[in-house]
């Protein structure tokens, strides 16, 4: 039977994996497939585009892990996420985000497995640090997906990151 030590570190390996292995691969082939102008496409103005939705998802990370949890300040502001319409190259876009990414890995890599159930106060959500890490999961797949959507509208082609 697991001890708490070894769930603990599973959970977190688990966390870091999705992010970096799982998701950012799958943006990333998003990224190499459309060009500057569907990078800021939406089909309406009340809709987000992948450039808006990177912003986001850095913002996100960068607030729930990298400051929430790991301690750095929060400089976050998140409607200029959403607010964003000049177009931003798509190379800034994605390095900003791998940046931040690979920023948070650390920070989840170095993270104390006993801290887990340490309540933490984050963009005014009094959670334990797991619900905050399980919380940047759920929201980047969610994200990851309509990233994925708006590529294959863009691009009428099947992504093929499943080869079953």
């Amino acid at each position: 039977m697991l001890n708490a030590q070894e769930i603990g570190t599973a959970f977190l390996n688990q966390a870091r994996s999705h992010l970096k292995h799982d998701f950012m691969p799958k943006i990333e082939k998003c990224f190499e497939l459309i060009n500057e102008s569907d990078v800021w496409w939406r089909s309406h103005d009340t809709n987000n585009s992948v450039g808006n939705l990177a912003l986001h998802l850095a913002g996100n990370v960068r607030q729930w892990i990298i400051s929430g949890v790991g301690g750095q300040p929060d400089v976050r502001e998140r409607q200029k996420e959403f607010a964003q319409r000049d177009a931003l190259p798509k190379e800034k876009l994605w390095s900003a985000l791998d940046r931040t990414v690979e920023d948070s890995d650390r920070v989840l890599a170095n993270f104390p497995v006993e801290r887990l159930m340490e309540k933490w106060v984050i963009q005014g959500f009094n959670q334990t640090a797991l619900q905050a890490i399980f919380h940047v999961v759920e929201h980047f797949s969610f994200h990851t997906g309509q990233i994925i959507y708006i590529t294959k509208l863009r691009k009428g082609i099947d992504l093929k990151f499943y080869n079953l």
